[in-house]
Parts: structure tokens; C-alpha cells; sequence
């Protein structure tokens, strides 16, 4: 599964998620939002939201900003609806681009992607074309310099993950949806720091991009990245070390 997680790894070497921390917050409050709108206000029986809470404490969210987005999504207080929708399509190097919106305006979300995309050398493909390549996994990152690589292996394995995966300097640990909250709590009650702690969409197929094509897919997934509506990018595109470190 090499190289599934590609763009995690090259944003954690830029520095992306620090620098775009309003954006993070934006992110956060609109997932939750939405998780407590489909399925209830109360993490214990709504998984979804019981992890977009994890993941906005992992950021430092203040409680307040977390219960009003809860509230909000529930109706007990007024704000925006928002709308989850996927956009596929196609980027530079024949790279698939898998693309989560979460927007109160449908129709500019997808005039943005679509111009991003075209701006970028990629196109707006139809819905499944692909999808199919994807498959929802929980990923837990951890830097290798703040983790004992055999302990880590055992840990997840006891606790019911599918594999560990080694990405340059990180370890990746994959798990299936179900078994997602499992493991993370493992990690919790170990006392074991991540990185980041999501479930991603993981294609189980890859394109190798060169010296060229890989500056060119790294600045289409930051473009959309920074699309007001789009939540999270996922790419099946993988890069070798040389071509990272030219990045």
C-alpha cells in the first residue's frame, strides 16, 4: 500500500497543515456539523461525529466552537446547511482525484473544482469514474522518531489494525473503518502521540510520478485544497524519495 498516503506525507514535510490552520477550524466546524445533522448530537451512537470531536480536539478547537457546531447541526441553534457532495476527475500524470465538498452553495463548489482542476491540466470526470479505485480506511500517522517501531507494530496488531506501513520518516498504521476508534483508543490509553488520526479515502493502486509531473499534481492538490467548500483531496499518486526531496 505504498505510497497511498502520499499527499499526508508531502503536507507534513511542507508544513501545509500548520499554515492553513483557519482553514483547519473551517474544516472541522463544518464536519461536525454535518455528522451531528445526519445521525444525532451525541458522539456515543454517532461515530462520524465522535471523531470530527477527536480530530477538532486534536487541533486545539475550544470546547464552545465544538458544542455550538454540534447545536448547529442539530437545529437548536441557526446557521448554515451544509450539503456533502464527491467530485471526481483526473490530474497531471493520469493521477485520480477523489474530492469531498461540504458546501451550503452546490453549484459554485463545483464551477470552483472544475476550474481548479482545468486550471491545473486536469479534467471533471463523471460520477464513479474514480471511486472504484478507493476504499475508506482508518489511518493513524506517527513520526518514527517518537515511536519504538517493534512496540508499535505490536500494539496495533493486538488492537485489531490491518497493517503498519512505513512512509519515509513515518509510520502509518491502516485500519478498516470499524476497527478505526479501536485502535486510536489504544494508542490514547498507551500514552502514544499521532500525527493525525482520520479515515481517508486509500486507493489500492498507485501512478509513479516523475521530476516533472510531481511539482504539477502538488500544486493542483493545494489549489483545491484552498477551495472555501472542499473539505479533503485524495490522490492514488506515489513519489520517490529522490523526487520528494526536490519538492
Amino acid at each position: 500500500m505504498s505510497g497511498h498516503n502520499k499527499w499526508s506525507s508531502i503536507k507534513h514535510k511542507k508544513g501545509v497543515a500548520d499554515a492553513k490552520r483557519g482553514k483547519l477550524f473551517s474544516q472541522l466546524i463544518k464536519e461536525i456539523t454535518v455528522a451531528a445533522r445526519i445521525a444525532g448530537g451525541d458522539p456515543e451512537g454517532n461515530p462520524r461525529l465522535r471523531t470530527a470531536i477527536s480530530a477538532a480536539k486534536s487541533a486545539n478547537m475550544p470546547k464552545d466552537n465544538i458544542d455550538r457546531a454540534i447545536k448547529k447541526g442539530t437545529g437548536e441553534l441557526e446557521g448554515a446547511s451544509y450539503e456533502e457532495y464527491f467530485y471526481e476527475g483526473y490530474g497531471p500524470g493520469g493521477t485520480a482525484i477523489l474530492i469531498q465538498v461540504l458546501t451550503d452553495n452546490k453549484n459554485r463548489a463545483a464551477a470552483d473544482v472544475r476550474h481548479i482542476l482545468s486550471k491545473h491540466g486536469g479534467n471533471l470526470g463523471e460520477n464513479g469514474c474514480v471511486s472504484w479505485m478507493f476504499s475508506q480506511k482508518g489511518l493513524i500517522t506517527l513520526n518514527g522518531e517518537d515511536v519504538d517501531e517493534d512496540e508499535i507494530i505490536e500494539l496495533t496488531l493486538e488492537a485489531g489494525a490491518e497493517d503498519v506501513d512505513t512512509e519515509g520518516d513515518e509510520f502509518e498504521v491502516i485500519t478498516t473503518p470499524e476497527d478505526f476508534e479501536l485502535v486510536k483508543e489504544a494508542f490514547d490509553k498507551h500514552g502514544t502521540r499521532y500525527i493525525s488520526a482520520e479515515l481517508a479515502m486509500v486507493s489500492q493502486t498507485t501512478v509513479d510520478l516523475d521530476a516533472d509531473t510531481a511539482p504539477k499534481v502538488v500544486r493542483l492538490m493545494e489549489a483545491l485544497e484552498d477551495l472555501e467548500d472542499v473539505q479533503k483531496v485524495w490522490s492514488n499518486f506515489d513519489i520517490s524519495d529522490e523526487v520528494m526531496e526536490r519538492l
